[in-house]
């Protein structure tokens, strides 16, 4: 360690003018084991510089670089860790911590005590030692003549001194000068000491003649204090005369002083003045605009909505602080106030007044449109009362109350009329649906009064608006054309057994344009009001401009803007959602009852009128929500479509369950069951009304549900059928249904196409087995015996040895089975897959064709066995499979 200590002086520190007093071998602690030192430097120049420095070997040679240094004033805390127990870790707190590892405890504790030394003596700052043995310290504390023993190398320090280069180069010159320098020390000594004498002497001398200068400078100094103290009094004269000066400028300050302020007051007081007279004066005009203004001409609405707009600014001025207190002030905000109020009570009479009297004259057109299934359009009223928009503005800025009680008015007034008018209308859509008058005229050519049309549909509704009465009541409504209306459910049977006239695709197609007609009827006239309620009564973020296009496309001064920027509707804040969602639940409080009700009659009438109904309320309910997700039409629809999917629902269940309620006659074949055909209707008529629907996933469940029952139901028919056996009825249906399937293409029913190919194929084949059964039952019975025999060990050509299965045996049993009785028996077989099967699905060939595949396959295995256990033999059957071929063919053809 001292070798390194003296490599570390000579290398690093003595070209730095420091010395090395401490060094310790340390690592980081908990990472690799990296050495380097710490050291503990000082300066030989004064002030001196205590630091630690963090020394490290260099990666590319043997040599030593410095790395860190640290001021040993930055140092706070010296955590030793243990004072009891040896210990080589230790902390260095600087500006961060510093965690160490020394080689040994000594070098530790040596490296902390040379820290607590430099501390005492240079600093004399307060550094904590923390788990310092309080011994090592003791040691450490210079007293008497301990002193030079605890000091250590810090004595040395202060008695010896390194010569600089000045003081080398002068010592050097010196020694030049004498020859024997070194050679006689003694001598050289001798000489320097007589040179300091003779120079002592001169610095004797120098002083002795520099005592007459100095009493020369004493006179000096006394000559100079007098002319002080005479340049004093001269001064302390002035200071009296510059006195009254002084007082006289002070008092021209202060009036100077009070005329400046006296200015600023005037200024401010003119500012105040000129502020009250620019926004708390109202003028003549606006006040007569608001006392007696015409609130009917659009001129008068201008001249009211300016007037309004600057009373309103002027009562919104923010008075600075004493304003208030002012008489005028006062004055003229008890005028503001009696304007407001004369003007908003002007205002919400007139506004009453407009709606009753729109009111009444839109009742007016209730008759020309009672008789045609359209509403009245409400375009005139609200391109009028758009013109108050800013009015209202105005108002529900300023008188809240007032503004309610316009808004509920509003609503009261507009609901009755829009009950009315919706009423009416739906009373026509049903009579539509139902039928015509009893002359047989369309009922849409004969004006009626509103009594009138009530009165003819009381039969189908109660009082309170919901269908009543039971089916037989449609029976007694006419129908275009003549005749009754079929008042029953429609079903899969019914489907399956009524023609495509009877089906009455006519009613349906008329009862999906009615349905059509009436929710394209609704959706504007929803949009439309609830557009004009968010305009006129301001219920929207966006400030309205002036000039803008009115509802139905026109130019209309003061209103606000129908189109908006970019094509997006305007934006609600959440309380005005709300209010727009009341509004409008009050005014079309009617719609979701009658929507209901007709939706009622609908399924009443035919119930797969749920299916025309599903899409085209999905259809509508889907752009509605395009347009404003919020909006009432939206979330009325939506009510709507649940009632729909329910009915749809139900009516998927009826079909369900009048599937599971068939019953087959006992006396004749089963056939196509009547639900097999319907569901092949149904999925025709279901696939043309779902084309490109929205809600093609409701149909997609439906048709699981169906294919899924009808595979049921065909089952459990074919169990109970006594008649017809139960592979034919299986066979048959299951062929149909899958021929049905493969024709449609219905994605969602995939899986149960090939179910329904597979069952079909299962079944045929199962059938002709068991149709066909032995047909040459004592060779077939021969052949089961030859077989055991081979299955029990016998050799296949040792069995023409046993006694039982010799050729003379086998021969016998041949000769049983000539040709002419081989196709006797097929010619009947036919006869009895004829009476089996029917003749809708056509498959007698498909049959037969299997028949004979089947009857050769069980002749080539009886051949085979021939060969194989009677080889050589030369017995062969009476009729070869070409005669097979020709026996089916002739018996297919002559029947």
């Amino acid at each position: 360690m001292t070798a390194i200590k003296h490599a570390l002086q000579r290398d690093i520190f003595t070209p730095n003018d420091e010395r090395l007093l401490s060094i310790v071998n340390v690592c980081k602690a908990g990472k690799k084991k990296k050495n380097c030192f710490l050291c503990a430097t000082v300066t030989t120049e004064r002030p001196v510089q205590v630091k630690v420095v963090k020394v490290k070997k260099s990666d590319k040679g043997d040599f030593y670089k410095r790395q860190t240094a640290w001021e040993l004033r930055e140092l706070a805390v010296v955590d030793a860790k243990d004072a009891n127990k040896e210990n080589p870790e230790f902390d260095l707190h600087f500006e961060k911590v510093y965690r160490w590892v020394a080689s040994s405890t000594a070098e530790k504790n040596s490296f902390i005590s040379c820290i607590w030394k430099l501390n005492q003596r240079y600093l004399r700052k307060k550094i904590d030692f923390v788990s310092v043995s309080s011994q090592l310290l003791e040691e450490s504390v210079p007293s008497g003549e301990n002193q030079s023993v605890a000091g250590g190398d810090e004595e040395t320090l202060d008695d010896y001194q390194e010569l600089n280069a000045r003081e080398e180069q002068d010592i050097e010159i010196m020694m030049e000068g004498c020859e024997y320098a070194i050679s006689n020390a003694e001598a050289f000594a001798e000489k320097l000491s007589s040179e300091l004498q003779v120079l002592d002497g001169a610095n004797i001398q120098s002083i002795m003649a520099s005592e007459k200068q100095v009493n020369i400078l004493m006179q000096l100094l006394d000559e100079a204090l007098n002319e002080v103290d005479t340049i004093e009094g001269k001064l302390s004269s002035y200071e009296e005369m510059l006195q009254s000066v002084k007082e006289q400028m002070d008092q021209i300050s202060q009036s100077n002083h009070l005329i400046q302020l006296s200015n600023t007051n005037n200024v401010r007081l003119l500012d105040e003045i000129e502020f009250l007279v620019n926004h708390m004066d109202l003028s003549k005009g606006h006040i007569k605009a608001l006392q007696d203004g015409d609130l009917s001409s659009s001129k008068g609405i201008e001249a009211c909505t300016d007037a309004a707009e600057a009373l309103l600014q002027c009562m919104n001025v923010a008075l600075r602080p004493g304003h208030d207190k002012l008489h005028a002030v006062k004055q003229q905000q008890h005028l503001f106030n009696d304007l407001r109020e004369q003007f908003a009570r002007r205002l919400t009479n007139h506004l009453n007044n407009v709606f009753v009297h729109q009111g009444h004259d839109q009742s007016a057109t209730l008759a020309q449109h009672s008789v045609e299934l359209s509403l009245p359009k409400h375009n005139p009223l609200h391109r009028d009362l758009l013109r108050y928009a800013k009015l209202m503005e105005w108002l529900k800025n300023t008188q809240c109350e007032k503004y309610e009680g316009l808004t509920g008015n509003y609503v009261d007034y507009i609901a009755r009329l829009y009950e009315r008018e919706i009423k009416d209308f739906f009373e026509v859509a049903k009579i539509k649906m139902t039928g015509t008058t009893k002359e047989g005229k369309k009922f849409a050519t004969l004006p009626r009064k509103e009594s009138a049309v009530k009165q003819e549909t009381e039969s189908l509704h109660g009082s309170s608006g919901m269908l009543t009465g039971s089916t037989s009541s449609l029976n007694k409504l006419p129908i275009q054309g003549g005749g009754s209306r079929r008042s029953q459910s429609s079903s899969l049977l019914d489907m399956g057994n009524m023609s495509a006239s009877d089906l009455d695709v006519a009613d349906r197609t008329k009862f999906d344009k009615i349905f059509e007609q009436v929710l394209s009827e609704l959706e504007p006239l929803c949009l439309a009001e609830q557009d004009f309620i968010s305009k006129f009564f301001k219920l929207q973020q966006q400030p309205s401009m002036p000039g803008s296009t009115a509802a139905d496309g026109e130019e209309v001064d003061g209103a606000v803007p129908s189109r908006h920027v970019g094509g997006e509707r305007p934006q609600f804040t959440t309380s005005e959602k709300e209010m727009v969602r009341l509004m409008m639940n009050k005014i079309f409080h009617c719609i979701e009852v009658e929507l209901n009700n007709l939706i009622a009659l609908g399924d009443k009438i035919d119930s797969f009128n749920s299916l025309y109904m599903l899409v085209k309320m999905s259809h509508h309910v889907w752009t509605a929500e395009n347009v404003d997700p919020a909006s009432y039409l939206s979330t009325t629809l939506g009510n709507v479509l649940v009632t729909v999917k329910r009915n749809f629902d139900k009516c998927i269940s009826n079909q369900i369950k009048q599937m599971e309620e068939v019953k087959i006659s006992k006396k004749s074949k089963v056939g196509i069951l009547p639900f097999v055909t319907g569901i092949e209707q149904f999925a025709e008529l279901a696939e043309t009304i779902f084309r490109n629907a929205e809600r093609r996933g409701d149909l997609d469940k439906a048709y699981v549900k169906l294919i899924r029952a009808v595979y049921f139901n065909v089952e459990k028919v074919a169990n109970e059928s006594q008649k017809t056996p139960r592979d034919v009825v299986m066979m048959e249906n299951f062929h149909h249904i899958f021929s049905t399937l493969s024709r449609l293409k219905i994605s969602c029913l995939e899986t149960e196409r090939k179910e329904a190919k597979y069952k079909y194929t299962d079944h045929l084949q199962s059938y002709v087995i068991y149709s066909l059964g032995q047909p040459l039952e004592k060779l077939n019975h021969f052949f089961e015996g030859v077989e055991a025999r081979v299955a029990q060990g016998v050799r296949e050509e040792e069995v023409s040895y046993q006694l039982a299965f010799n050729k003379q045996e086998l021969r016998k049993v041949i000769k049983e089975y000539p040709g002419k009785e081989v196709k006797k028996g097929l010619d009947n077989l036919y006869k009895k897959v004829d009476k089996h099967l029917c003749e809708e699905e056509n498959l007698l060939q498909v049959v037969w064709h299997s028949m004979q595949d089947e009857f050769i396959r069980q002749y080539k295995h009886f051949v085979g066995l021939i060969g194989r256990c009677y080889p050589g033999s030369g017995i062969t059957m009476d009729f070869t499979i070409q005669d097979i071929l020709e026996y089916f063919s002739s018996i297919a053809q002559s029947h």
